[in-house]
């Protein structure tokens, strides 16, 4: 399988202390677990990108293990398909715990809300639709839903279903993505906030050499509504290769499904493999520097 040759040496375990053997890091590290991104041509480094430093009181929350910690995963069909951010789920719970949570089997006919324990541990809702767009979380009803929730961190996974609009306008887009922000910093003012660029994709029913044409600008404004808006955020369209080289790095992986959007499992966890590296190489950042 062609995922195989990318998550290799998948390490087992979850807790100790730093790989560069730094046992005196205030608080526990996590190993990564060498996902491989060397068949990617012309890939970014995968990291997430927190100038504001909006993640370090969910990383103190998971540090100090005395209580369950909550992500909400929102997003567009990558994540309603629930193999991207199951996986992310399964592979943080190792890191951090799973006894917040029941052993739930999900699957696309089941919610991808987790059961709750009450525990100490990771805690990862999925809440994702089809065809999603900025606009279709950005009312009062999905806020309400997201808040009861209680997230400590929202990941908002999306951009794709924007980029294929016949007629995508920039500014358009990033008046509904910054509202969105707002009404969620307002409607969970203690959750900190991850957005994550779409991994790339072609035009409807075409195979261009360089992918959507519009998938850059909207990688763009996602950016630039994160900076602005105190977000964090995790550039999957650059880590992937970027406008020359992420749709030819998916094709050539056979990672992209036939309609040129959608991902096989392999290629959704190797998205998930590569989010909860890049989410534990930040954790361990602020970690090793005392996060308080």
């Amino acid at each position: 399988m062609a995922g195989a040759l990318l998550l290799c040496a998948l390490a087992a375990g979850s807790q100790r202390p730093s790989p560069e053997g730094d046992d005196t890091a205030p608080y526990d590290t996590i190993p990564l677990k060498a996902t491989a991104t060397t068949a990617l041509r012309h890939s970014g480094e995968n990291v997430i990108e927190d100038t504001a430093q909006v993640l370090r009181p969910f990383f103190l929350k998971l540090a100090q293990k005395q209580e369950p910690v909550r992500v909400v995963h929102v997003g567009d069909s990558h994540v309603r398909g629930h193999i991207f951010p199951l996986v992310v789920r399964h592979l943080l719970e190792e890191d951090f715990g799973s006894e917040a949570v029941e052993d739930d089997k999900i699957t696309y006919q089941t919610s991808g809300l987790a059961t709750e324990t009450g525990k100490p541990g990771l805690v990862y809702h999925i809440l994702g639709i089809n065809g999603a767009e900025a606009s279709t979380f950005n009312n009062e009803e999905r806020a309400r839903e997201i808040a009861a929730l209680k997230p400590d961190l929202l990941i908002v996974s999306l951009g794709t279903n924007e980029a294929h609009a016949r007629d995508y306008r920039a500014e358009e887009h990033r008046e509904q993505l910054t509202s969105l922000l707002k009404l969620l910093k307002d409607s969970c003012p203690s959750a900190a906030i991850l957005l994550t660029t779409p991994p790339g994709a072609y035009p409807k029913g075409r195979r261009t050499p360089t992918g959507n044409p519009n998938t850059p600008t909207v990688c763009s404004v996602i950016r630039d509504c994160a900076a602005r808006q105190g977000a964090a955020v995790w550039d999957l369209y650059e880590i992937a290769g970027g406008r020359t080289d992420a749709c030819r790095n998916w094709t050539s992986l056979r990672m992209l499904k036939p309609d040129g959007v959608h991902f096989t499992p392999d290629g959704y966890t190797l998205q998930a493999h590569l989010l909860r590296d890049a989410l534990v190489k930040a954790y361990n950042s602020y970690a090793r520097a005392g996060l308080e």
